[in-house]
């Protein structure tokens, strides 16, 4: 039995109860969702202890058009975040979280240098429940207060929230129930780019890259910095 093969088990009754789930119609249409507007899947890393929201990956294989792989969550949006009366009239209380990364990726290593993205993943999605805030595009995250590098095999230490976009706009789901779930693309940063968006913005982070033709939505843990 491989690594990825541990995750297909289902939950054990005596395993820790989620507290924030999606009913079953809300989970019917997310996952009809993510098929439709990232592509079918077949392969979900399953949790085996879910303390507090069931977040299961769903792992999205690469095709002759869009040659990488889509990892993304399925149960953060059963959590409600709290957001601030300001931002309120746009509906951010609920997202979702996906990460690309490249054909070659090893999604069934335990290793912490082919895992990391899963880590992240996991992470951003559990902080606002963690940490009693919220999240939404332009947002940022680190490892470790000390900043930390994600693996020994790359220097990103942090990522920032992007607006998650397909052929078709903006990947945003309204469900049956009324409930808007937003879709978030999550990239990886270096340092310096931690501080520049700090010091700046996000907006003008992601002009930097565009400017200087660097693909970022893709994880290439040998990317040059847009600060280079």
């Amino acid at each position: 039995m491989g690594f990825f093969d541990r995750f297909k088990k289902k939950e054990k009754k005596e395993d820790l109860m989620p507290l924030y789930l999606y009913d079953e119609k809300d989970l019917n249409e997310v996952d009809e969702y993510i098929s439709k507007a990232f592509g079918n899947f077949e392969n979900v890393f399953h949790e085996i202890i879910s303390p507090d929201i069931h977040l299961d990956v769903c792992f999205i294989p690469p095709t002759n058009e869009e040659p990488f792989f889509k990892l993304v969550t399925m149960g953060a949006g059963a959590y409600e975040m709290d957001i601030p009366d300001k931002w309120k009239e746009y509906r951010l209380e609920r997202a979702e979280y996906v990460i690309y990364v490249p054909k070659e990726w090893n999604l069934n290593s335990p290793e912490i240098a082919d895992y990391w993205p899963i880590k992240v993943l996991k992470d951003v999605a559990r902080l606002p429940i963690l940490c009693d805030t919220w999240l939404s595009f332009g947002h940022t995250t680190q490892d470790d207060e000390e900043g930390s590098p994600y693996a020994p095999n790359t220097k990103f230490n942090s990522v920032v929230l992007d607006f998650c976009e397909n052929h078709q706009g903006e990947v945003r789901l309204e469900t049956s129930s009324g409930k808007t779930i937003n879709f978030y693309q999550i990239i990886p940063l270096y340092p310096e780019e931690l501080e520049f968006k700090m010091n700046n913005d996000a907006e003008t982070l992601i002009d930097l890259f565009d400017k200087k033709n660097i693909e970022y939505k893709i994880v290439d843990i040998n990317r040059r910095s847009a600060l280079d």
